[in-house]
């Protein structure tokens, strides 16, 4: 069971749904087949392969992987009661997305060597073009999904790293 506060439920999909998922569990059995194979391998990716510290929950009703107050007391600066956001995966009505907040805290403009990283290993992992905003990766169909690649994302930053990048782009 998620050990993080409720997490606004609110859902981000444009996916039509009777009820809010509570859960992981609830989200990803509430995806349609061909969707839900996808998401529970880009979940199991980064639960496997995420530095020890984060936390999975319910994310602003996609599925987060979080910094929790047990490791970073002041919390989401926007709701200091929430927990630090870090990765989301989402199952959206045209894409799944996966929202990297390392990515995104320094992304084009200035100098992200994990962005960068990511950038130059795509066509490695990839023959698709790249769907990419900020912090945004967007895949249109779940075998377009580079797995290897994302697994090795998921390697590239600690909670504390991410917790040193956060603080340092709230100071500006």
């Amino acid at each position: 069971p998620c050990l993080c506060p409720q997490i606004r439920n609110k859902s981000l999909s444009k996916t039509p749904m009777t009820t809010k998922p509570t859960s992981v569990e609830e989200y990803i059995n509430s995806l349609a087949p061909d969707r839900k194979d996808a998401v529970e391998k880009l979940r199991a990716a980064f639960k496997n392969n995420l530095p020890a510290g984060f936390h999975e929950c319910l994310n602003y009703g996609m599925i987060g992987f979080v910094v929790p107050h047990s490791i970073y007391p002041n919390g989401y600066h926007c709701d200091p009661k929430l927990p630090l956001p870090f990765i989301a995966i989402a199952s959206q009505k045209a894409h799944i997305s996966i929202h990297h907040m390392g990515m995104y805290m320094a992304a084009p403009e200035s100098s992200n060597p994990l962005y960068d990283w990511f950038l130059q290993e795509w066509p490695n992992y990839s023959s698709k073009k790249l769907d990419m905003g900020k912090a945004c990766i967007r895949f249109k169909k779940p075998d377009d999904i580079p797995f290897e690649l994302i697994e090795k994302l998921a390697t590239k930053m600690s909670p504390e790293k991410w917790i040193e990048i956060y603080e340092s782009v709230l100071k500006r």
